[in-house]
């Protein structure tokens, strides 16, 4: 009774309250149950309201910090948190109390315990002491209301090493039930290891810089090839506060391994420079220079020293291409690109030297087909979680990650329960804190299960952690600070490590692929449209005198598309691949016949030329442009009625290509004009035009002939006549000449102004 007197009034000691409180609970339960089921006489029925949370539910309780949260005995924990009164009463003579134990044994015991949400008693430990409760005259409805509880931890009451449960509990009186009970409680861990384990587990955590594309296909005409951004939303999670900024930031200081997706590297790159954003039908500068700078150079020395696991270029989708798209021809070449380039992207923005030999799956499900996809692109590690690769043997602990599946190749099976700690939406202090302690006792459970089979775990979460997420990983590494039961190591020596030999060697079948997962997918039409893309991007490259400043951003494009950062964005994953054809197919278009109108020949021979205009920046050549005509009279090059002529022309120039032509009759014929890459393709749009043939007869030029050779004799008899008359006058003796007649009235009219027909005339 020492304890009570340091309060307001006195009170029974634990035990005593907790039989009163069981009795009352008994006995009134029954009594309550009835009176509930009574319905008022005549009371018609009616809809039955949302009801209030009773018992152990009625107030929420938020554990917000708990500190530290792996204690020495010399430490004072501080649990402090947030109370709110859910119910419709309000609560009188609230007691705040804090309740450890008892030690838990297992791993299972963590998370049973973590399920409860309701008081158990007996399950549930016992309150430290009088001493360390913290009351409340009233709690409001509705109302919350913060609370902070110290206590020595040599008052805990821990024992041996290991998990010890912690709660904090409310209890109090409403006017509908006056006894005490419990109204609310939560519950956390608290891992208990004053000294340094003899066996320490080692732990490797993954530590991702991987982000959704954002870099389209487009570039600027310019020399540096200025990208183009489908928005500027990057620029946000690279500064201060930012999602990637945090990761790079938090992770500075933490025993990790990086996790990187080269295109991330390679976007911030492009932002450092100048680069340019889509706004509607327009784009507009960007103006992030200075963040995408500080961020890459921050990243470049945390990483000097550290270990670097490069993902394939976009990190594409392993388990859709093994379900949906390597059946589709190229797919897998592509992965195999995205694989080839990853390493110098990050080392010539790194400047470090990365591992390229693992894959990671979406959730780490695997199955057969996804295996052989990853090692196709010469992967020998492929990360897994123990959800998807279950244990077939009953061990009774964890076993060690790396399993041997065949091959040549290990599958590293990162554990479950501490992977997906941190999924959930960690930006409520309470969800945060709860997670962390988790984490702490889930390690130490593990590390106590085989205290003398010293394994190698790992941790691989949230492939895009938020910022909160990455804030409570890095709080929960920080308390495996002082390597009381774990050391840290890194993915590659976790690779490496000594298998269990009982642990499971068999790669799940393709049934047990999580059906939620794989309704995410990406569909076999997005790889058909790659593959569209892909053939319209081969034909052009074959033509142009630069095809690296085409095959390179669409190359990127290509693998971006198959990201795994689609899944769940179908729309925007479709429109991606969209916007990536046209502008290819804008780009082809830049090539192409200029429209010829018909063409009229006057004479059996002449020449017909047909423009190819290239409104490109670089050169084209290897083109073939070719006539075909439908009339076999009409010929071309002396080679039948088709054609062909090299095309080579430099950028923003056109040129006319000429062929000679020959007919043997009048008439029409119909010409289409096509081009050709080298290997027979055909490349954009036919051209088609009419030739038309008026040729002269040889019975018409002999008409002439004989109307001319009628003109010349009447000429030679008007010439003697005048002659014969100039001698007659002569004879006669007239000096004077003859009257000179005037010049002939002419015999044509004047030359037309009018327009000539329409068409084309080629001359001789």
């Amino acid at each position: 009774m020492a304890e009570a007197a340091d309060f307001q009034g006195t009170r029974p000691s634990p035990a005593r309250r907790w039989l009163r409180r069981t009795a009352s609970a008994v006995l009134g339960a029954p009594l309550l149950a009835g009176l509930l089921a009574v319905p008022a006489a005549g009371a018609a029925p009616a809809a039955e309201p949302a009801k209030a949370p009773t018992g152990s539910r009625t107030v929420d309780v938020s554990l917000n910090t708990l500190s530290p949260s792996v204690p020495t005995e010399d430490d004072t924990l501080t649990v402090s948190g947030t109370l709110t009164n859910k119910g419709k009463e309000t609560i009188s003579s609230a007691e705040v109390d804090l309740r450890v134990g008892p030690r838990l044994s297992g791993r299972g015991e963590v998370d049973d315990a973590a399920k409860r949400s309701t008081y158990v008693p007996g399950a549930d430990p016992v309150t430290v002491g009088d001493k360390y409760t913290l009351k409340f005259p009233k709690l409001a409805k509705g109302i919350a209301q913060d609370f902070t509880l110290t206590v020595p931890v040599d008052k805990l009451g821990l024992d041996d090493p290991g998990v010890y449960q912690l709660g904090v509990s409310v209890s109090g009186r409403t006017t509908t039930t006056p006894y005490e009970q419990v109204l609310g409680i939560e519950r956390s861990f608290l891992p208990w290891q004053p000294e340094a384990s003899d066996s320490r587990t080692k732990l490797t955590f993954l530590w991702p810089l991987i982000a959704s594309p954002h870099v389209t296909a487009e570039t600027r005409s310019d020399e540096q090839q200025t990208p183009v951004f489908t928005n500027d939303d990057l620029a946000e999670e690279l500064a201060p506060g930012g999602r990637l900024e945090q990761l790079v930031s938090l992770g500075s200081r933490l025993p990790v391994t990086w996790v990187v997706d080269p295109d991330l590297l390679a976007s911030v790159a492009a932002m450092a420079g100048k680069y340019e954003v889509e706004s509607g039908d327009t784009t507009v500068p960007g103006k992030n220079q200075a963040v995408a700078r500080q961020w890459l150079s921050a990243l470049e020395k945390v990483v000097e020293d550290g270990k670097v696991i490069a993902l394939p270029f976009a990190d594409p989708d392993l388990a859709s291409i093994a379900h949906r798209g390597k059946n589709v021809s190229g797919t897998l070449s592509h992965l195999q690109n995205a694989s080839a380039v990853a390493a110098t992207t990050v080392e010539t923005i790194l400047h470090v030297k990365p591992s390229t030999d693992f894959a990671w799956p979406v959730n780490g499900a695997v199955d057969s087909s996804i295996v052989d996809v990853a090692t196709s692109a010469g992967a020998h590690n492929v990360i897994a979680r123990s959800d998807s690769f279950r244990e077939t043997s009953e061990l009774p602990y964890t076993p060690t990650a790396a399993r041997p599946i065949g091959g040549g190749t290990t599958a590293i099976v990162a554990d479950a329960r501490l992977s997906t700690l941190f999924d959930g939406d960690m930006s409520r202090a309470g969800s945060a804190t709860r997670a962390v302690q988790k984490f702490l006792a889930q390690t130490l459970a593990l590390t106590e299960q085989a205290p003398d089979n010293e394994r190698s775990i790992v941790v691989a979460p949230p492939r895009m952690p938020t910022a909160a997420q990455a804030q409570t990983m890095a709080r929960a590494l920080e308390g495996l600070a002082g390597n009381r039961w774990t050391q840290p190591s890194d993915l590659t020596a976790a690779a490496e490590a000594k298998p269990d030999p009982r642990a499971t060697t068999k790669v799940p079948r393709a049934s047990a692929y999580p059906k939620k997962l794989r309704a995410q997918e990406l569909p076999t039409q997005a790889f058909q449209d790659i593959r569209t893309t892909q053939g319209s991007l081969d034909s052009f490259e074959t033509i142009l005198t630069q095809p690296e400043r085409v095959v390179t951003p669409f190359g990127n494009a290509v693998n971006r598309s198959m990201s795994t950062s689609w899944r769940g964005r179908s729309l925007e994953a479709q429109q991606y691949r969209d916007a990536v054809r046209d502008y290819l197919q804008s780009l082809t278009s830049e090539v192409q016949l200029i429209e010829k109108s018909d063409v009229t020949l006057s004479g059996r021979s002449a020449t017909i030329p047909v423009t190819v205009q290239n409104k490109l920046v670089q050169g084209v050549d290897r083109l073939v442009l070719q006539l075909t005509s439908d009339n076999i009279r009409l010929k071309f090059n002396d080679d039948g009625s088709m054609a062909e002529l090299p095309v080579s022309i430099a950028g923003g120039h056109s040129q006319s290509v000429k062929f000679d032509t020959a007919t043997s009759a009048n008439g029409r014929a119909q010409v289409t004009a096509r081009l050709y890459t080298e290997d027979g393709t055909q490349y954009g749009e036919e051209m088609t035009f009419t030739v038309k043939v008026s040729e002269v007869t040889p019975t018409v030029l002999l008409v002439i002939a004989g109307g001319l050779l009628l003109l010349v004799l009447a000429g030679i008899r008007m010439y003697s006549h005048r002659k014969r008359a100039v001698a007659s006058d002569t004879a006669d003796g007239n000096g004077d000449g003859p009257e000179q007649p005037s010049d002939p009235t002419p015999d044509t009219g004047p030359e037309s102004g009018a327009p000539s027909g329409t068409g084309e005339k080629v001359d001789r």
